[in-house]
């Protein structure tokens, strides 16, 4: 099914912007405030690309911005943290009437390259978010060598909790790309997990370079995701989808994706970072376009089957 797109939804401007939050609106994260308002936290930067997290709140059915906030929710970390280079959100999850917030954090040490871990915010009542920990929820290990990134978590039905993310295998598969690949894992009490190795299939030179999962479950029970992805050889990111009956594997179906660039316009380049929710019997999709954020974020819709 297609997604009618509706625009850009939000684009930072203006001169008088917090030193945090220079530019991009990233990652785009809704979180329900009230009746169609949902505050919808971002990864901005600042003047050296290191990402931290603002918010705007938004009327999702009229598509109005409601407040821009001026202060980051939470900035990236100081100098040997896990998160000193960056922060970029991925979704929120409850265990046991607590809300957290996973994020991917960077770190660029010099003369090497960029590396990422999971990380994870508390979101509190009046949606301000906290530092969980200041070690990764999940870190390098023999399952996931060299980087992590972008983690999606859902509960289960019968209780317990899956996670989706990305892992890189190699920074080059030999065409001048690397290849990251979504891996999942699942958890009992949604603090420990246990690493399952691949989840999505990838496809050298077509589907190798995976980023945010956005994972949805259907009334049956089966599972359907979107992700950006790109293929070597300069190619620049799309959004792709997958389906799968049980969460653990998955059937690339790209073709289905039900969106892609635009003819012109600020996501007339690239379409990436898709995040997937309901709303009052629609599905909606928030989306980056140019510049990996830099020209703000959009809003796609399609109705939900009977």
């Amino acid at each position: 099914m297609k997604w009618q797109k509706c625009g850009l939804l939000y684009c930072p401007s203006g001169a008088d912007r917090h030193p945090k939050l220079l530019s991009h609106a990233a990652n785009p994260l809704p979180v329900l405030i009230h009746g169609d308002v949902y505050r919808i936290f971002f990864s901005g930067r600042d003047a050296n690309n290191r990402s931290s997290v603002g918010a705007v709140d938004v009327d999702i059915v009229r598509r109005k911005i409601i407040k821009e906030h001026n202060q980051p929710f939470f900035e990236n970390g100081p100098e040997g943290s896990f998160y000193a280079d960056g922060v970029s959100i991925g979704n929120c999850y409850e265990v046991d009437g607590k809300h957290y917030m996973l994020f991917m954090g960077w770190q660029t040490p010099q003369s090497k390259h960029w590396r990422g871990d999971v990380g994870r915010l508390i979101v509190k009542s009046d949606l301000t978010l906290e530092l969980d920990s200041d070690a990764p929820l999940m870190t390098s290990n023999v399952v996931d060598p060299i980087s992590l990134s972008y983690p999606w978590v859902l509960g289960g039905e019968m209780g317990g909790f899956r996670m989706w993310y990305g892992t890189t295998l190699t920074w080059d598969a030999g065409n001048g790309e690397m290849l990251h690949v979504i891996n999942c894992a699942s958890s009992a009490d949604g603090h420990h997990w246990s690493r399952e190795g691949l989840a999505v299939p990838y496809k050298l030179g077509i589907a190798q370079a995976f980023s945010r999962p956005a994972v949805v479950r259907d009334a049956k029970g089966e599972y359907a995701m979107w992700f950006s992805y790109r293929g070597g050889m300069g190619q620049k990111y799309r959004i792709g989808y997958a389906i799968s009956k049980d969460g653990k594997s998955w059937v690339l179906a790209l073709n289905e994706a039900g969106i892609d660039v635009s003819a012109d316009g600020w996501d007339s380049e690239m379409i990436e970072y898709p995040f997937i929710f309901d709303h009052k019997g629609q599905r909606y999709m928030l989306y980056n376009g140019n510049g990996y954020g830099l020209t703000g974020f959009g809003l796609a819709v399609q109705a939900l089957k009977a």
